[in-house]
């Protein structure tokens, strides 16, 4: 018994009801959605999307890094997407510490990871309001592109759109 034989044989149990195989790796409804690693989120379910309609981009505290922008560029250019939703969403633990805080969880356990930075979260509206900025300034990326940020609310399932700003494309 290994410690992934539980996830093979429920795959074995998906295989055999498998209906996707004719969707292509393109957006169908083209779109990227940029959120949390959260367990909790169900990017499809919540908005109401099916296998093949968007790009799901997740890390820790759906932040907008480097990675990320540099799967939105192949995402636009090769994939089909044409507009960005950036979800982080409340009770998110990349809000309950600091880059500081990390570094130190892990060095206790004889762990240097002051090369890495974390992206933690401090305020959650000045981080996605930080973010979708990123993605609008950015050189790579189409400027007229719709971008937009909301959160989503982990205890009642509703997303609230971040305010728009003056600078918002579309």
């Amino acid at each position: 018994m290994t410690a992934f034989d539980d996830l093979y044989a429920a795959n074995a149990t998906f295989a055999k009801e498998f209906e996707n195989s004719t969707l292509t790796g393109r957006a169908a409804r083209g779109l990227a959605v940029v959120t949390c690693m959260d367990s909790r989120i169900d990017p499809l379910g919540l908005l109401g999307l099916n296998p093949g309609d968007a790009k799901i981009l997740r890390n820790a505290g759906a932040r907008v890094t480097d990675d990320v922008l540099r799967t939105l560029v192949l995402a636009v250019y090769l994939l089909g997407v044409d507009r960005v939703l950036v979800m982080p969403h409340t009770d998110c633990g990349m809000s309950k510490v600091t880059d500081s805080d990390v570094h130190a969880l892990t060095s206790e356990q004889g762990v240097d990871t002051r090369s890495l930075e974390f992206h933690t979260v401090p305020d959650q509206d000045e981080a996605l309001r930080h973010d979708l900025m990123r993605i609008r300034s950015t050189p790579f990326l189409p400027r007229d592109m719709p971008v937009a940020g909301a959160i989503y609310d982990v205890h009642t399932g509703l997303l609230t759109p971040a305010p728009r700003q003056a600078s918002d494309a579309a």
